[in-house]
């Protein structure tokens, strides 16, 4: 359990912050903007589900979702460590399983896109389209901070900070596509609209 006894705490005025291990960085680090844009996107399911049009599945797999999602933020910013005194959490091969697992049950229903789909829609399937992008924002800013970090725990000795969890991004790789997935469950495919190319739009264009 979490005990938050004071919210503001004075300790980031200075352009820093800690991460989970404690140790400090600057609040413009890869690693915080990873788990930055982790909050927004969760932030942005949980408009979507103040919003009608969702049925109790989706709902019930969003509000997971959310919980899932302060796992990873806590992941990410936890230096990948070849010990540490307490067992720190992480995103496991166990979670990217269960994305798929909702990407194949929702998916099997849906019909076989001929292009790709404007976003819009319902309010609730329009904020998923949101979500899915700022998840796939999160994603880039992580694979960011692999390049800077690498993916391996930090060695005894050195000064280098412990990389990132890769199970991290497949995460955030396979949400993205379970909420594109979930967009056309809220929306209904009978009323989507899909992207036109240029020349198709303007067939009499030389």
């Amino acid at each position: 359990m979490v005990n938050l006894t004071r919210i503001y705490t004075r300790t980031g005025d200075h352009g820093e912050t800690r991460l989970v291990d404690m140790s400090v960085t600057a609040k413009t680090d890869p690693r915080v903007a990873a788990y930055g844009d982790v909050d927004e996107a969760n932030a942005t399911i949980g408009v979507a589900l103040t919003l009608p049009g969702l049925d109790d599945q989706v709902r019930q797999v969003l509000a997971q979702v959310q919980n899932e999602l302060f796992d990873l933020g806590a992941d990410l910013g936890n230096p990948l460590a070849e010990s540490q005194e307490f067992e720190p959490l992480r995103i496991t091969a166990e979670y990217v399983e269960r994305l798929e697992q909702w990407c194949d049950g929702f998916g099997e229903q849906l019909p076989k896109l001929r292009s790709f789909i404007l976003p819009g829609g319902n309010p609730a399937g329009a904020q998923l389209h949101v979500a899915r992008t700022i998840v796939r924002r999160a994603e880039r800013t992580a694979w960011h901070a692999v390049e800077v970090y690498g993916t391996e725990p930090a060695q005894s000795g050195s000064d280098r900070p412990g990389g990132i969890n890769p199970l991290a991004i497949q995460y955030l790789n396979r949400l993205s596509d379970l909420l594109f997935i979930l967009t056309r469950v809220a929306n209904g495919t009978e009323s989507e609209v899909l992207w036109v190319p240029g020349g198709d739009r303007n067939p009499d264009r030389s």
